[in-house]
């Protein structure tokens, strides 16, 4: 059997919930998910797609932000409360505003409508590839310890002064990209091509807001950090100390 039919065979248990209100989108969505071979879910408003969310617990959300009953926003909010998979908003909202809030609550990606169906089913696949290598075991466990700090690479767990925190896949990506070049600066642009896989610079604040939530799960302030320090013009650079006994 070849890697194409594995994969294929692979997505055939993936589910995605599609959680729109649009039929005609959602129609759209559906067909050339299920032509990937993906199990599509389909809820057309917020409290139906966290209804159904809790009952099959997919691998990946795709969610418009302008839904009856409960919107988007709080949609991604209570997923992420619950479950580490992958939100990507779907949203005829372009300003900034809408963007930020909705990573700042969790979600992973953005795109707005109209959209390219292909692009679409591009980054589902990306989303879902990256999910997977970072709750599978194929990789030597790998631990980084700083003073305060602990990163399980292979399990994605991360422990602050001795206490677990919850980190989104993209807040861990960012970490770990960070913290395994201790001292280097990355730029904004450099940190979204590695964790994003993307070169679109319109979409670099995304960098911003994920920084800026990670920095809040570790206690760290702007002014005194102990883990991630900003380069003012430049970007940012991990700054934790080595533990003694690493």
């Amino acid at each position: 059997m070849d890697d194409n039919s594995l994969e294929g065979m692979k997505r055939m248990t993936e589910t995605i919930l599609v959680i729109e209100d649009d039929r005609e989108i959602s129609k759209i969505l559906n067909e050339y998910l299920i032509r990937e071979g993906y199990k599509v879910v389909m809820a057309h408003d917020g409290e139906d797609g966290l209804r159904r969310f809790a009952s099959i617990h997919p691998h990946l959300l795709l969610v418009d932000l302008m839904l009856p009953k409960v919107d988007g926003f709080e949609v991604c909010r209570q997923v992420r409360q619950q479950s580490e998979v992958p939100i990507i908003v779907v949203s005829a909202r372009q300003s900034d505003i809408d963007k930020i809030h909705s990573l700042g609550l969790g979600a992973d990606d953005y795109i707005t409508k109209p959209f390219s169906p292909l692009e679409l089913v591009a980054r589902v696949k990306s989303h879902l590839r990256r999910y997977h290598r970072y709750n599978g075991l194929k990789e030597q466990e790998k631990v980084l310890s700083f003073d305060g700090l602990t990163i399980n690479t292979n399990r994605r767990m991360v422990e602050n002064d001795g206490k677990p925190l919850t980190l989104t896949m993209k807040e861990f990506e960012l970490l770990l990209t960070l913290a395994e070049a201790p001292g280097q600066v990355f730029s904004k642009e450099q940190l979204y091509n590695r964790v994003w896989k993307q070169d679109d610079a319109d979409d670099i604040r995304t960098v911003t807001v994920h920084i800026k939530n990670v920095r809040r799960k570790l206690g760290d302030g702007s002014k005194h950090p102990r883990f991630i320090d900003t380069v003012w013009g430049i970007g940012y650079k991990f700054i934790g100390q080595k533990h003694e006994d690493s």
